[in-house]
């Protein structure tokens, strides 16, 4: 009877993550967690409050909020937690990457489980958005809807392009920090600060890109410290924030970068596409300040209730940061088709923002059956005939796949002249998986099967 009991407590999600929570070693660090979900969960609910679709005269518009309200772009500030991600994600992979040179198994195999956990769920997605499209086009949807409608649902993907990239890095920035310590750091954000001098003073705006990698990389890097217990010190927490916050507010007000940390479409410079230096200062500020409640938040997630919940968040939190925008978007797509009057309401009134947490929550409920269905995706393929795949495939596999997600989270589905190239891209991470070694390309393996 008491076996039955126990059985029955571990079914489901709910029951699974109840599961994990009691499994969980004291030696973690469940702050870790909590920030990542927590990061993520900011990232979502930025999303559905800035999205301001609009009917008027017969026609339908998607706003931005941030373009409709130049005061809102102060919430940016408060939203944009993207520095907390490749922070967390340097602990993280520091934590990973020893571990795995402990048990002596390899690159290749490290880094082909970690793109498999990154990259499967973004597969399904993919998917859907193709008959999507489809069906859209057979209804008579006018394309410029269907790339409007894919681009805003497909950009979360940017961050996986830039994140695997800095995935492939960490046996590098690993053997600079062990080498060099905190100079390594100082060299990533003096090369950061370098690409914004060339980008504004010299005209060079190309070399924009390079930020992609100095910033994040330099935020990354950071994680590492806090992994070794140099960020520990109250003095150290204060000067990080202190010295983030000053830097952000005289980047902003004296220098060109404009107030939002999140691009904004009425914007000449964005400081996002590609990252600049006010990201690198609101990561200082934000690293400071959040651990600087480490120690209570460690307590408290000692707790069952927070930390059961935090697991059951970090279980489904690709699944979650990448069908946020679709479920939003065919929910938006459905009311202009069907009753676009309640897209009356002026974007940024008072009505309007008392209408907010009612959209919310219906976007939330939309996402529930997509997390249900697709969440599963996060776990790794356990399947006997799964074999080791060279770097060489690895690196090919991630290069095809980040041209595909960086073409479909800037342009869309629609914006090209030719639904080939739109194609293209759509195939790009498939046949990037398949050379990963997984995916339903691979011979063998299918991971849309149980």
């Amino acid at each position: 009877m008491e076996e039955t009991s126990n059985s029955n407590k571990h079914k489901g999600i709910l029951g699974q993550a109840r599961k994990l929570a009691d499994l969980t070693p004291p030696s973690r660090n469940r702050y870790v967690d909590f920030l990542r979900a927590v990061s993520i969960m900011s990232v979502v609910l930025g999303h559905w409050i800035m999205a301001a679709p609009f009917y008027e005269r017969g026609k339908p518009y998607m706003h931005h909020l941030l373009a409709v309200l130049d005061w809102s772009q102060w919430l940016t500030w408060i939203f944009q937690v993207m520095p907390i991600f490749f922070f967390v994600g340097g602990y993280a992979n520091l934590t990973s990457w020893e571990a795995n040179l402990r048990k002596e198994q390899g690159y290749a195999q490290w880094l082909g489980t970690r793109l498999e956990r990154l990259l499967g769920p973004v597969l399904p997605l993919l998917c859907v958005w193709v008959v999507l499209t489809l069906a859209a086009k057979s209804i008579g949807i006018p394309q410029g809807f269907i790339k409007v409608g894919s681009r805003i649902a497909l950009v979360p993907t940017w961050f996986l392009a830039v994140y695997i990239m800095v995935v492939l890095f960490v046996p590098a920035t690993y053997a600079a920090w062990k080498r060099f310590g905190l100079w390594s750091i100082i060299a990533l954000i003096a090369g950061a600060v370098a690409v914004d001098i060339a980008f504004f003073a010299g005209g060079f705006r190309s070399l924009g890109i390079l930020n992609y990698f100095f910033v994040w990389l330099a935020i990354h890097q950071i994680g590492y410290a806090w992994r070794e217990g140099l960020l520990d010190s109250v003095k150290t927490m204060l000067v990080l924030f202190l010295a983030g916050l000053f830097l952000l507010v005289a980047l902003v007000n004296w220098g060109p970068y404009p107030l939002s940390l999140v691009g904004v479409p009425t914007d000449k410079i964005s400081n996002t596409l590609p990252p600049k230096l006010p990201l690198l200062a609101l990561g200082l500020a934000q690293i400071g300040l959040l651990l600087s409640m480490q120690s209570p938040a460690r307590k408290w997630l000692d707790r069952i209730l927070p930390w059961t919940s935090t697991v059951l968040v970090n279980g489904m939190i690709m699944t979650i940061f990448l069908w946020h925008s679709t479920s939003m978007m065919l929910i938006i797509g459905l009311g202009f088709y069907l009753i676009p009057g309640i897209f009356g309401i002026d974007p940024g009134s008072g009505i309007w923002w008392a209408w907010r947490p009612v959209w919310v929550l219906t976007f939330a409920a939309g996402t529930l059956p997509f997390l249900l269905a697709f969440s599963r995706f996060e776990r790794p393929s356990k399947s006997k005939d799964k074999k080791n795949v060279g770097v060489f495939r690895l690196y090919a596999g991630c290069f095809l796949t980040c041209a595909g997600l960086a073409y479909l989270a800037l342009r869309g589905i629609g914006s090209a002249p030719h639904w080939g190239y739109d194609a293209v891209a759509l195939a790009l991470p498939f046949i990037g998986a398949a050379c990963a070694g997984f995916g339903p390309l691979r011979g063998g393996i299918n991971i849309f099967n149980k």
